[in-house]
């Protein structure tokens, strides 16, 4: 029976140890934050893996910053310990810690790993992450028999000095940024100590291997979307015909995600900008992030705020409303100056579930998921122009935008759903605790 949210919210307090030693073994799984609105797909994943019988206990490095929680957050049972987010805020524990960890069979080898990196990477995050890693091994109960760490830079890190110290396995999930801003040896190491590494796109994979060698172990297993939560409802494709001549019906155009530099969402607005004045279009944007206030200046200085509604982090249903109520979705994504970019963004997935056609570019992982003119359009990224001329030619036909996103649903339903992955992932987890 799951736990209920009052009783959970009890484990999600500063400070928390890890208690009493679970009943049997268990998988711990490291997470940068929790909950998070932004990473739903995570929490998307243990609810799934739960849901196959895995028992989580669930470590996280930074406390929420977010008032608003998604429903599957709830539908979790795996209790959360918070680790000390900044160890100046927590000397004592982390002190205690040290203490017990030096008893460790691995602390040795987790300091002197950790010296390594230290002498590559002298920051304060490397010290925090080897900090965060000597609380995690030293409150850990022992049924804690494999840490499974979701992404591939801090926790990861901090997976593996505790695992280590504590001499038992760990694997890693990576993603996007974490591993395109991750250092070379540092991901050829990690990827070498691991026990296995998955991750969400075919393009991430490929990158990986080559970095890890014919040694690396290093499997692609795609989030998928959970096809409850997003049913399309009954003519989805029966959307209103609106060709951008009605003022009074405007071409409703959707973006969801972080107003981050990776999404494009200022070559978006640029491209927005070049429409004709003729063509009758409205743009709401949801989700935060950094930029959102310089992109909301960015529309007054073109001339087009009063077309657009920013209205921050919403509720997955009324998410879901929004995708349905849309015309067409734009995300319009990018390599970052930093290296930074998206796997493979769920929100396109969650898009075209709902018969939505979707415009994106070929970074990363996307054209696994949109075929260019077959279950969506493509585009180049940093290329308002070009983006522009699409969306006035996706506008103007109702029809097109109808067929690429039935075929866009269609290719989601076929191959990618939740439970593939969610299958594999707990085979692997499954595996890991019959090996202790």
């Amino acid at each position: 029976m799951l736990a209920s949210p009052a009783a959970r919210a009890s484990h999600a307090r500063p400070g928390m140890t890890g208690g009493a030693s679970p009943a049997k073994p268990v998988i711990g799984v490291v997470l940068k934050g929790y909950p998070r609105l932004s990473e739903t797909f995570i929490a998307q994943e243990l609810l799934a893996l739960e849901q196959r019988g895995l028992p989580l206990v669930l470590y996280s490095l930074r406390h929420p910053t977010e008032s608003r929680r998604h429903p599957i957050h709830d539908a979790i049972a795996a209790p959360v310990h918070y680790l000390p987010e900044y160890l100046h805020r927590e000397p004592w524990r982390v002190l205690r810690a040290w203490r017990r960890a030096r008893q460790l069979p691995g602390y040795r080898a987790a300091r002197a790993a950790f010296w390594r990196d230290l002498r590559r990477d002298c920051s304060r995050s490397r010290v925090r992450r080897f900090g965060q890693a000597l609380v995690l091994a030293a409150e850990m109960p022992p049924g804690v028999i494999h840490l499974h760490a979701h992404f591939m830079h801090t926790p990861a890190s901090v997976a593996r000095y505790a695992s280590t110290m504590r001499a038992s396995s760990w694997s890693c999930s990576a993603h996007a940024k974490d591993i395109w801003t991750t250092p070379e040896w540092e991901k050829r190491e990690k990827l070498a100590e691991g026990a296995w590494t998955v991750t969400c796109t075919r393009a991430n994979a490929d990158h990986l291997r080559s970095i890890g060698g014919p040694a690396a172990r290093v499997e692609l297993v795609y989030h998928g979307l959970d096809g409850a939560r997003f049913a399309a409802p009954d003519g989805t494709a029966a959307r209103p015909a609106r060709d951008g001549r009605d003022p009074a019906h405007p071409v409703e155009i959707l973006a969801v995600g972080r107003a981050v530099d990776k999404k494009g969402f200022d070559d978006l607005l640029e491209a927005l900008a070049r429409l004709d004045a003729g063509v009758a279009w409205r743009f709401t944007h949801i989700g935060d992030g950094p930029l959102a206030p310089a992109l909301a200046r960015l529309a007054q200085r073109l001339g087009i705020a009063a077309r657009i509604r920013w209205l921050g982090p919403r509720a997955h249903d009324e998410v879901l409303a929004a995708y349905r109520d849309a015309d067409l979705f734009v995300l319009p994504c990018r390599i970052s100056d930093d290296g930074d970019r998206d796997g493979l963004p769920n929100v396109l997935l969650e898009a075209q579930s709902q018969g939505l056609a979707c415009v994106s570019t070929p970074v990363s992982g996307i054209p696994e998921l949109i075929e260019d003119g077959v279950t969506g359009v493509l585009v180049t990224p940093r290329d308002p122009a070009r983006l522009a001329a699409m969306l006035a030619r996706l506008a103007a036909d109702p029809v097109l935008r109808a067929r690429l996103g039935e075929a866009g649903r269609a290719r989601v339903l076929a191959d990618f759903s939740l439970d593939t992955g969610a299958d594999r992932l707990a085979q692997r987890l499954a595996a890991a605790l019959r090996a202790r």
